[in-house]
């Protein structure tokens, strides 16, 4: 039977109330911050550019458990194929549907549940519970919790377990949990040639055409085999953009996108030699006017098999009655700025299958679940 009371439930929809699409905040980490203010958390605001961050203890000793998440959301898209507002959220048939339920109100609120819980039960645990929320995950990612983690690290201040609230899950709650992330490489090649008129290309010079034989060798490329943890490295073209938008002219310039996402096999530094090399390969070159920018938005991590990995899979089991595995799948998460500091990491959060969509929902016994769930880390972790 759906529980349409539940305290999480309630966090859930006070969250999704406010309309805070990236970077912007609208007063969520102000209603977390006074529920943990409450239970006895130090409270410290960290903003950084217009980006809000908020860094919250409790104890002052190890180990250092954290909640890691964010209040931002994705713009909610086209409003016409809403069924319901997505800010005026709205519980139809077991499901809390509005922007930001899923990814990751739902989550955040779920923490801030199980640990009343857990300090209720346990007012004297061991270690220090923290929390590390940001409103720049669904952004630039350049102001938020990267900022916080390296304010932290000047000071000293060790995280030695992260909980990352990204909705991992795939078809029920906790059969998935992320114990690690690709490394994600971007590169931008820009062209130029000559523009021209299609019927005299003689006087003119087509980067498109130059620029084919590269692409399609790199999209031939066999980069790596992966390992036990990480599937092989992908490259992918998301953006090709050149012309005028009429059919007579040749483009003067050609402008790709490219990514890869790709496994400890690799370094960013060996994946872009081994591109310069494939451009020059087919007349990319020193002779030709090119260029090509880069940017690292993060290196692939893993959490083996320890306290943080078991603590899950045994509070998984307990609530569920199912056992879960481990995955490096999808995309990038804040996870990555934190495990470099020698943190255990682990993605732990609802169904996915509605995350950044138009009628984004999250079940509300789902949520429930979540928070004990995450309670149950919690004593597994420090009593």
């Amino acid at each position: 039977m759906t529980d349409s009371t539940s305290p999480t439930l309630a966090l859930t929809v006070d969250l999704v109330r406010r309309a805070s699409v990236t970077p912007d905040d609208i007063g969520c980490q102000a209603l977390m911050a006074e529920r943990l203010a409450a239970l006895g958390f130090a409270i410290e605001p960290m903003r950084f550019g217009d980006v809000d961050n908020l860094w919250a203890r409790r104890g002052s000793k190890g180990p250092v458990f954290c909640f890691a998440g964010h209040t931002d959301v994705v713009p909610p898209g086209p409003l016409d194929q809403w069924h319901s507002s997505p800010f005026e959220p709205e519980i139809r048939e077991g499901l809390l549907y509005g922007r930001g339920a899923c990814d990751m109100k739902g989550s955040l609120a779920a923490m801030i549940t199980a640990t009343e819980g857990f300090i209720a039960a346990h007012p004297d645990h061991k270690g220090s519970i923290a929390y590390l929320i940001t409103s720049d995950e669904e952004g630039p990612a350049i102001n938020g919790t990267v900022r916080v983690v390296e304010a932290l690290s000047a000071r000293g201040e060790q995280i030695d377990y992260a909980l990352v609230g990204e909705p991992s899950s795939h078809e029920w709650l906790g059969d998935i949990v992320k114990n690690g992330r690709r490394g994600s490489l971007n590169g931008v090649l820009t062209l130029r040639g000559k523009q021209g008129h299609v019927a005299y290309p003689q006087l003119a010079d087509n980067p498109v055409h130059r620029a084919l034989p590269a692409l399609t060798a790199l999209c031939a490329e066999h980069w790596d085999q992966g390992n036990d943890h990480f599937p092989p490295t992908s490259f992918q073209i998301s953006n090709l953009n050149a012309g005028t938008g009429v059919e007579n002219v040749i483009p003067g310039e050609l402008k790709v996108l490219f990514n890869w996402r790709f496994s400890t096999e690799l370094a960013p530094d060996t994946i872009q030699q081994r591109t310069q090399a494939i451009l020059a390969r087919h007349g990319l070159d020193s002779r030709v006017d090119y260029r090509l920018d880069w940017r690292l938005s993060g290196r692939p991590f893993l959490t083996p098999a320890g306290a943080l990995v078991g603590a899950a899979r045994d509070a998984i089991e307990a609530e569920t009655g199912r056992s879960t595995i481990l995955s490096t799948s999808g995309g990038t998460s804040d996870g990555r700025f934190i495990a470099p500091t020698g943190a255990q990491v682990l993605e732990l959060g609802p169904i996915n299958t509605t995350i950044h969509k138009v009628n984004e929902c999250v079940g509300v016994d789902e949520l429930n679940s979540l928070s004990g769930i995450y309670s149950g880390i919690l004593t597994r972790l420090l009593t």
